[in-house]
């Protein structure tokens, strides 16, 4: 750690997924800010991420085959990481009774088996070296449910229970795993919802306004850093008091 930056990631490795806008670039450019190394997954990396990440890959997240081909290729470049964000996440909203099987297994495919196949294919380098910290991006809605959104709500629970499964399994190995669940937040896609979307969800906060992707990547980097050495397991919500 050092001195002047309790959140110095100087010398590691920062495997972020879904990071060409919204929360996956705010924490790309956090994580370059303190000097670890980013290594950008998205399916159309953009021109913001490789502003800031030492390597970009297009991936698709659910793809198990090629999420492992593309982690050996880092791995033996040089490339391990020391640090997984798992950030990727669609939404394909309807209710219950209107909705597509199709959209169903998509949500779940990027959302859930997309960490799901990021972890399998981090986890061996990290017990090699004896370190690492996961980071899970789930949802408060992933807690408590949402109107039209059963498939995504399905996706993010399943994470937490990722999250504390894999924590368990990993924790002797020295590598930390932990989920981070944010109410709305002000990015593209949030924008383009009904305004009264909108102003439903910061009529539901406390502090009256909703996040920003940078709230958010501040936990991330907190998570990930040795400021959060002792911290696995846990999930932990951004949402201005959105659901308490």
């Amino acid at each position: 750690m050092s001195g002047s930056d309790p959140f110095c990631m100087r010398g590691q490795t920062a495997w972020i997924t879904g990071a060409s806008r919204g929360i996956g670039l705010a924490c790309a450019r956090g994580f370059t800010r303190h000097g670890a190394r980013v290594v950008g997954f998205d399916l159309e990396p953009s021109d913001e991420l490789a502003a800031v990440a030492s390597e970009t890959r297009f991936v698709d997240v659910a793809d198990f085959t090629r999420v492992g081909v593309i982690a050996h290729e880092l791995i033996r470049d040089g490339f391990a990481p020391d640090v997984l964000v798992n950030n990727a996440g669609i939404t394909r909203d309807a209710v219950v009774w209107k909705m597509q099987e199709a959209d169903f297994d998509a949500v779940i495919d990027v959302s859930l088996k997309g960490a799901f196949n990021f972890i399998r294919h981090s986890i061996p380098s990290m017990r090699e070296r004896g370190r690492g910290s996961i980071v899970n991006m789930t949802s408060i809605n992933g807690l408590r449910g949402k109107f039209g959104q059963s498939n995504y709500c399905a996706a993010k629970a399943g994470l937490v229970g990722l999250t504390k499964s894999v924590a368990r399994e990993v924790g002797k190995f020295g590598i930390r795993v932990n989920a981070v669940a944010p109410g709305m937040v002000e990015t593209d896609m949030t924008r383009l919802l009904p305004a009264s979307v909108i102003e439903a969800a910061k009529n539901e906060t406390l502090l009256g306004k909703l996040a920003t992707p940078d709230d958010i990547s501040n936990l991330v980097l907190f998570l990930a850093s040795p400021v959060a050495g002792h911290i696995t397991g846990q999930v932990i919500s951004v949402d201005g008091g959105q659901y308490l």
